[in-house]
C-alpha cells in the first residue's frame, strides 16, 4: 500500500468513526503533512482519493469539507426464479460477451477478468522464464494426469488456510477451474439430469449445464446470505436433483460469504438426500477481511463435496491452472480428465508453485484485496452518482464484482447494445439466469484500474439508463434480486 493509500484510509476511517463530522473541515494540506510526515503531495494524493469516494469536497480558498452523508442504496432482496427444471439458454448473449475479449478501445465492465498489471506478478514472470530456459525437456513434454506434483504440495498447503486439509494426491490439476467443473459434472452426471444452482448464477457454468445436456432448476439466493437452504429442500422434495452448485464464498456475482452455519447446514441436506455439492471456489482467496472463510469441503466426512478453483482470479487467467479435490469421485475425475484434456500444460504449473513456495503469492494476494475493496467503494459511489434512483446495489464481501439491481422497466439487453456502440461493454444479468431472468439487473466488473476513462463510462451508462426510464411507463410493482418471475 503506499503512503497516499495508508493517509486515505486513516482519515476515512475517522469519518466513517464520526470523529470528523458532516460538514466540517478537514486539516489543512501543510498539517496533515506535518502530523504524519509526509509530503503535502502525498497529501494531495489522499484528498484526491477520498473525493473521488464521495467522502470529502473541495471548497476553492477554503480547504477540504467532509461530505454530506449520502443513503447508501438497499441490497437487492431474495431472488425469486421460476422453481422448475430447465434447458440453460442466453448462449447467443454469452458469446457476445465474449467476443469482446481484446478489442482495442472496448471498456470491458462486463468482464470477469482480474487486474493483470500490479507489480507484484513480475517475479511470476521471471520465474516463467526461468523455467522454460532452464527445463526443457520437462515443458516440452507430457505432464503426469494428476499434475506436477510441487504445485499439489503448495496447493494443498494453500488450503490449510480454509480448513480444508488434504494432501497432494487428493488434488488432481486441471486446465482452470472450467476445466475443474466440467470433470467434476461429468463424473457425476449425464444429458437429461437436474442440478440445482444458485440464482443468478456465473453464465459460464451454466453453459456447461446446457452444453452437457443437464437442466438447471434456480434456487432463491439472498443477496447477503446465499443460497435458501429451506427452498432447496423443498425443490429435492420435487424433484431428482443429483447435486447443487455453488459458489459460496465472494460469489459471481452477488459478492456474499455464505455464513457458516447455514454451510453446514446445506451439507447436512444433502447428506440426507444423497446429492453431491459442486464448490466453486475460485473468488475465495480475495474475501476482503482475513483469515479467509472456511469452504464447505472442510466440513465435509463422507467425500461428496467436489471443490474446485484456479489461480485465475487471484493470478492471471492466462496461467490456465485449476485444480479439483475430488473426494470420493477421484477415480471418476481422473478418466473424465483424460478424456476430455489429457494432461495439461507443465510449464505454468512449475512457475506457479515457484511463486507460492517463494512467499510471491501471499503478498500479490494481500495487494489484491485492498485495491478489489477500494475499486468496489469507488465503483459503488460512482454508481450511486449517475444510475437512476430506485436502484439496489450488492455489498461485496470479497471479489471484484458488483451486481447493480434497477427498476424492473429497465431492459439491459437492450441497454447493452446501445452501450457496445459507444465502447462500452456490460454484462447484462439475463446472462446469470438459466431462464434468462434479471433482465433489469447488470454484473459490474471493479478489477479495472478505475481512472478517468472507467468514471466516464459508468457515467454514460448511467446516461443511457436514464434515457431508457424517461421514454417507459411506469411500473408500480418490486421485484427482488432482478425482475419479477416469467
Amino acid at each position: 500500500m503506499t503512503r497516499y493509500q495508508h493517509l486515505a484510509n486513516i482519515l476515512a476511517q475517522r469519518i466513517e468513526q464520526g470523529l470528523y463530522r458532516s460538514g466540517e473541515k478537514l486539516p489543512s494540506v501543510r498539517n496533515l503533512s506535518q502530523e504524519h510526515g509526509v509530503s503535502i503531495s502525498t497529501v494531495q494524493q489522499a484528498y484526491q482519493q477520498l473525493e473521488m469516494l464521495q467522502l470529502i469536497v473541495p471548497q476553492p480558498r477554503s480547504g477540504y469539507f467532509v461530505a454530506p452523508r449520502k443513503a447508501q442504496p438497499p441490497v437487492p432482496s431474495m431472488s425469486r426464479p421460476v422453481q422448475r427444471p430447465v434447458e440453460v439458454t442466453q448462449w447467443d448473449q454469452v458469446l457476445a460477451l465474449l467476443y469482446g475479449r481484446g478489442e482495442k478501445g472496448l471498456i470491458t465492465l462486463g468482464s470477469g477478468s482480474p487486474d493483470v498489471s500490479q507489480a507484484s506478478l513480475k517475479p511470476l514472470w521471471r520465474e516463467m522464464n526461468r523455467v522454460i530456459q532452464h527445463n526443457v525437456i520437462d515443458v516440452l513434454n507430457y505432464d503426469e494426469l494428476y499434475g506436477r506434483r510441487e504445485l499439489r504440495e503448495q496447493i494443498s498447503r494453500l488450503m490449510l488456510d480454509s480448513g480444508t486439509r488434504v494432501g497432494p494426491d487428493d488434488i488432481v490439476i486441471t486446465n482452470g477451474c472450467h476445466g475443474a467443473l466440467s470433470a467434476a459434472l461429468l463424473s457425476v452426471c449425464k444429458p437429461g439430469d437436474i442440478v440445482a444452482v444458485e440464482s443468478p448464477s456465473f453464465h459460464g457454468t451454466m453453459q456447461m449445464l446446457r452444453g452437457f445436456g443437464i437442466k438447471a432448476i434456480e434456487i432463491p439466493t439472498d443477496a447477503s446470505t446465499g443460497i435458501s437452504v429451506e427452498a432447496l429442500e423443498l425443490a429435492l422434495e420435487q424433484w431428482p436433483i443429483k447435486g447443487v452448485i455453488l459458489v459460496p464464498d465472494c460469489n459471481n456475482p452477488l459478492g456474499f460469504i455464505m455464513p457458516e452455519a447455514r454451510k453446514k447446514a446445506l451439507l447436512s441436506l444433502a447428506r440426507r438426500h444423497d446429492i453431491v455439492i459442486f464448490e466453486d471456489d475460485i473468488y475465495g482467496e480475495l474475501a476482503t477481511d482475513y483469515p479467509r472463510p472456511r469452504t464447505i469441503q472442510s466440513f465435509d466426512i463422507d467425500g461428496r463435496v467436489l471443490l474446485c478453483s484456479s489461480f485465475t482470479k487471484t493470478i492471471a487467467p492466462g496461467l490456465r491452472v485449476g485444480w479439483i479435490v475430488p473426494g470420493r469421485y477421484l477415480d471418476r475425475v481422473l478418466h473424465m480428465k483424460y478424456v476430455v484434456t489429457g494432461t495439461t500444460v507443465p510449464s505454468t504449473q512449475m512457475a506457479v508453485a515457484a511463486f507460492i513456495r517463494d512467499g510471491h503469492y501471499h503478498r500479490h494476494v494481500r495487494r489484491m484485496r485492498q485495491i478489489y475493496r477500494r475499486n468496489m467503494e469507488t465503483m459503488t459511489c460512482w454508481v450511486r452518482q449517475y444510475f437512476p434512483c430506485g436502484i439496489c446495489v450488492t455489498r461485496p464481501q470479497g471479489g471484484f464484482m458488483l451486481w447493480v439491481e434497477l427498476p424492473e422497466n429497465v431492459d439491459m439487453i437492450a441497454a447493452s447494445q446501445q452501450l457496445r456502440e459507444m465502447k462500452i461493454q456490460v454484462a447484462p444479468g439475463s446472462l446469470f439466469s438459466a431462464a434468462g431472468k434479471y433482465r433489469n439487473c447488470l454484473r459490474l466488473n471493479c478489477a479495472l484500474v478505475l481512472g478517468e476513462p472507467v468514471r466516464a463510462a459508468v457515467k454514460q451508462i448511467g446516461e443511457v439508463l436514464n434515457g431508457m426510464l424517461d421514454q417507459a411507463p411506469p411500473l408500480s410493482t418490486g421485484s427482488g434480486v432482478g425482475g419479477a418471475d416469467e
